[in-house]
């Protein structure tokens, strides 16, 4: 059989040349490997005769690289170290990692503002997550779980159905705490709105249509095609926000966004899923899997509404 590997030159002599080349002594580079002066010039020999190159100009008191040596031991240094930095990693042990793909949206308002929470109490599990607004195939793509936004029909056959979704206007609460949005109070106000394709529902025009105010104009609107910079806007006090209650149930418990008026909308037949990849979950997707499931236990309606504003 013809293999690339049988072709290569010998690999042992290569780590005697490498010291010699570093120290441009073969006396050197034998203490450093614990062998005879004798024994580093054999291994160079061999490699000189498997290459058909000088590697070194000997002279009576002096050792100095041809310029084959040179080329070879600036390569040859880089590809030993690296293959000493992942035999290392190699002899390391492994630790167990859950690897989850969600939308941009969902990682960035609903999982990362909780996973403190699981880091804490589950410290030896490894968490990574893949931000992805397309659908992938967990088994191809190797994803233990995916937190998928979808029609309630759609959702894959064996995942845990998580919360609803439910609209109501958000604000900064320099901003939106105690107001009352109304006809009076919507000219002062700048919307951020949201006009992304296919998520219609999350626009004002038709939150505005269902109170009676369509035909009032704000003082200003802000446009966004992604709906988690829309939500940065509004943490930053720029303006009103239609917001996804159970999305950011840790933003609302936190206090960072607060509710603007108590006249909220869920949508119906849609929902958070968790789809678990085929086949037979590990351990630590078994713990983080529930974790999951607990947290969105907590981003009802009522635990996001504080009491006073709870329709």
């Amino acid at each position: 059989m013809d293999s690339p590997l049988l072709r290569l030159p010998p690999l042992d002599p290569l780590r005697a040349f490498v010291a010699a080349a570093r120290h441009l002594s073969f006396t050197l580079a034998g203490e450093e490997l614990c062998l005879s002066q004798s024994a580093i010039s054999r291994q160079v020999q061999t490699l000189e005769q498997a290459l058909g190159v000088k590697l070194f100009v000997r002279a009576t008191r002096s050792l100095s690289l041809t310029e084959a040596g040179t080329r070879l031991a600036a390569a040859a240094e880089g590809w030993l170290n690296e293959y000493g930095r992942l035999a290392a990693r190699l002899k390391m042990p492994v630790r167990p990692t859950v690897t989850i793909t969600a939308s941009v949206g969902i990682s960035a308002l609903w999982l990362v503002p909780q996973l403190r929470d699981f880091q804490s109490a589950h410290p030896e599990i490894d968490v990574r997550i893949s931000t992805t607004n397309r659908i992938i195939d967990l088994a191809h793509d190797d994803i233990d779980l995916a937190l998928r936004y979808c029609p309630d029909r759609d959702a894959p056959e064996g995942s845990w159905r998580l919360f609803g979704d439910t609209l109501l206007p958000v604000a900064h609460p320099s901003v939106g705490s105690d107001l009352v949005l109304d006809a009076s109070t919507l000219p002062e106000q700048v919307l951020l709105d949201f006009d992304g394709a296919g998520n219609g529902w999350l626009s004002w025009t038709p939150w505005l249509a269902a109170e009676g105010l369509a035909d009032v104009q704000p003082r200003s609107c802000l446009r966004f095609s992604h709906y988690d910079q829309l939500i940065q806007a509004a943490l930053a006090g720029q303006g009103l926000a239609i917001g996804r209650l159970e999305m950011m149930a840790p933003l609302l418990r936190e206090g960072r966004l607060v509710p603007v008026g108590i006249n909220h909308r869920a949508i119906t037949g849609r929902g958070i899923w968790l789809v678990p990849a085929p086949g037979p979950m590990r351990p630590e997707v078994e713990v983080f899997a529930q974790w999951v499931r607990a947290a969105a236990a907590r981003s009802t309606v009522t635990d996001t509404l504080p009491e006073a504003r709870r329709a």
